[in-house]
């Protein structure tokens, strides 16, 4: 078996993701999954993840509320960096040899696997969580914990170990995706991504919160936030927002790295930057004037901000963009539809 990819790791590539989905799983799980990845393809402009919807069996899956995924038999399917394994209801009957099979075969290619809702069940069954830190629903933990006495069970929204994620429900799993994105393009990234959703983390009162408890704004930071998207032009100075916002420039480093994961500064940058990502591929402004509207005055300095954090130059995102096909804008991942079953009157 290959020793899983470290996929929590930034990388400007497009994450190759195979989504498993089973019969009757919830479809808010289902989505939780899935919007994220497109919300930030979305968000990106490009592919942040490239995403195929893979079966247990021959047949399509159903979702509890009646949709059915076009989807591939996970027999067929070759190789990933990431699967995602949503599941509801009836696992028992969904454990089958074969089901266990592909995902240990998936498993030993060194791809990360993720269970979401059930999902962590039938990795636990085909043994893949054994010495692994797990969650699952909490309403079925104390019965996984015992089913499974292998697997390091925690009362957590979500999980992370060497080459597998777990989490419960849509909500957790929503923050499990954050997480990811959040790792590979930055907490600045992940916090617009959430901000599509109107997303702001789990209640206070609610259960104890994961690693993705330290990466969501606080009053402090969301104010910060909002003073520095209202100046992308002309950068203020840490001084001048911590002295606005009535606290030290210490104070306000502090929380940064506590919420966010990066200092102001970096978050600062990075929201410039696909400010200026956004203005390159979505208007008619010269390189020289996107520079000077996300706050940079030299031109050099710019550019290189511009291709480390977003791979490429400004200039040939900008053409590649204008060589495009209409018809390349959709891509594999954001093309999948689902559909009802026939209405029978």
């Amino acid at each position: 078996m290959k020793s899983a990819k470290n996929i929590l790791q930034p990388e400007h590539k497009p994450l190759k993701t195979a989504v498993l989905v089973l019969d009757e799983c919830n479809t808010l799980s289902f989505a939780a999954a899935v919007d994220p990845m497109r919300a930030a393809n979305r968000l990106a402009g490009r592919a942040a993840f490239d995403w195929d919807y893979v079966s247990a069996t021959a047949e399509p899956p159903m979702l509890t509320s009646g949709l059915t995924v076009p989807a591939t038999p996970l027999a067929r399917l070759q190789d990933c960096e990431l699967l995602i394994v949503v599941a509801g209801f009836q696992l028992a009957q969904q454990a089958t040899p074969s089901l266990l099979a592909g995902l240990r075969r998936i498993a030993a290619t060194g791809a990360t696997l993720a269970g979401i809702d059930g999902g962590p069940w039938l990795l636990a069954e085909a043994g893949l969580l054994d010495g692994h830190p797990a969650t699952t629903h909490w309403e079925d933990l104390e019965n996984f914990s015992a089913r499974f006495p292998e697997v390091d069970a925690r009362n957590d929204r979500f999980t992370t170990s060497e080459g597998r994620m777990t989490s419960g429900g849509a909500t957790p799993a929503i923050e499990m995706m954050l997480h990811i994105i959040s790792a590979r393009h930055g907490a600045g990234f992940a916090s617009r991504v959430a901000g599509l959703f109107l997303y702001d983390g789990p209640a206070a009162e609610q259960r104890p919160q994961s690693r993705l408890g330290g990466h969501r704004h606080n009053a402090l930071t969301a104010k910060a936030n909002a003073m520095m998207e209202a100046s992308l032009d002309e950068p203020l100075s840490l001084a001048r927002i911590a002295g606005e916002l009535g606290t030290s420039q210490r104070s306000l480093q502090q929380q940064f790295r506590l919420r966010l994961n990066t200092t102001p500064q970096d978050h600062y940058l990075h929201l410039r930057l696909a400010e200026a990502r956004r203005l390159v591929t979505d208007t008619d402004l010269s390189l020289m004037e996107v520079a000077l509207a996300t706050g940079f005055t030299s031109p050099s300095s710019f550019a290189r901000a511009f291709r480390v954090a977003h791979g490429t130059s400004a200039r040939e995102l900008r053409q590649s963009r204008s060589e495009e096909p209409a018809s390349s804008l959709t891509r594999a991942g954001n093309t999948r539809t689902i559909t009802p079953p026939p209405t029978t009157h």
